[in-house]
């Protein structure tokens, strides 16, 4: 009697296709443009003049707001000690679970949370204060009072002699920034899409 296979019962369904960072980060975009600033990941370049100020032998906790699909998260994550950490927060749950999926690193935290709750989040994982934040949140289409607010925040959560880096296309984010941080040095990166302003605000 001939063998025959059945078709019905036996087919695993195929696991479903992980979006690709560049169509994380457009859909990101597309949901949330408010919140994203740009539908093109920084540059290598960005990445390294805006992080070339930063003191990594003193660094134990580093804060990105809005990180997105990660640019930024493994290039600091190359330069922290072995003993800091690094909290990146974001509002969009999307990029949070891809952050968690993909960064395998025990000092490494992904956080759905505001920028402007930085206080709470960090004391919710046993910190005081951070010596860097780092920003590339769109302050200028933020809704009302959210940039402010979180330009106050990061403030007061910053260590004395801490900074925070923010890289923006428009130079107004330099409005948001200065009725708390009295020295701001000023960069322009333009092997960029868009061309980006650098902002390091210092705690002195």
């Amino acid at each position: 009697m001939p063998l025959t296979l059945s078709t019905t019962g036996d087919r695993s369904p195929a696991p479903a296709r992980r979006p690709s960072q560049q169509a994380l980060f457009l859909r990101g975009f597309l949901k949330h443009p408010v919140m994203v600033g740009s539908v093109v990941p920084s540059s290598q370049r960005l990445i390294r003049q805006m992080l070339s100020r930063v003191d990594w032998a003193k660094t134990k906790l580093f804060v990105e707001y809005g990180p997105g699909v990660g640019t930024f998260c493994q290039p600091i994550l190359d330069r922290l000690a072995p003993d800091a950490t690094l909290i990146a927060i974001d509002t969009n749950p999307d990029f949070i679970d891809h952050l968690r999926d993909e960064i395998r690193d025990s000092r490494f935290i992904a956080h759905l949370g505001s920028a402007a709750d930085v206080q709470a989040i960090i004391a919710e994982h046993g910190f005081e204060s951070a010596d860097y934040v780092l920003s590339g949140l769109p302050f200028s289409t933020l809704p009302a009072g959210v940039g402010e607010s979180i330009a106050s925040a990061t403030h007061e959560v910053l260590r004395p002699g801490g900074a925070f880096l923010v890289y923006q296309f428009r130079a107004r984010v330099r409005d948001f920034l200065a009725p708390d941080f009295k020295r701001i040095d000023h960069g322009f990166e333009w092997w960029n899409v868009p061309p980006a302003h650098l902002f390091w605000a210092w705690k002195d």
